[in-house]
């Protein structure tokens, strides 16, 4: 690339960034500039449900992940035992907060439902968009994948903490 284009991609205005107020909140985002947010921010896609609404179930493909814009979900498992008896609410989740980032990496089976408590908006990252990204803008690609690692990392350690008996390393 020679030195004008470069010159010239520098001049270039950054892509609008609707989100920026939830986005440069998320762990996932919280490294990336406005300038970077607003590339992300171009493969992202806003969706609305109404509640009750399942968003996806537990034991389908991973997609993608999910962040809340507005309302809140539920995170619910069944489990093999409470699949008579009913789930277990896990966790509700609120604006600014995500779900379902593992499938980013791989599109194996979601491990949890997520239903919509009320009305909610909210904005999905998927797979193919995802890896399209790290394809073509590699060093967003990292940042995004280094703070995917490390809330993975934080989250390993939690369950650590919570099972000291466990034999995971």
């Amino acid at each position: 690339m020679s030195l004008l284009t470069k010159f010239l991609r520098l001049l270039r205005p950054a892509p609008a960034t609707r989100h920026w107020d939830v986005l440069h909140k998320i762990p996932l985002f919280q490294t990336l500039s406005r300038r970077e947010l607003g590339i992300v921010e171009l493969i992202l896609h806003e969706r609305s449900y109404l509640g009750d609404e399942v968003i996806f179930e537990e034991g389908e493909e991973g997609l993608g992940m999910y962040i809340i814009l507005e309302g809140q979900v539920r995170v619910l498992r069944r489990g093999i035992i409470r699949k008579i008896v009913g789930a277990e609410e896990i966790a509700v989740l609120g604006p600014g907060e995500s779900v379902g980032e593992i499938a980013l990496l791989d599109g194996v089976k979601r491990s949890a439902a997520v239903i919509a408590k009320g009305p909610t908006r909210v904005l999905c990252l998927f797979q193919p968009e995802f890896l399209q990204l790290l394809h073509t803008h590699r060093l967003i690609g990292f940042k995004v994948t280094y703070e995917l690692a490390r809330g993975l990392a934080r989250r390993f350690r939690g369950l650590m903490e919570q099972d000291p008996g466990s034999n995971m390393v």
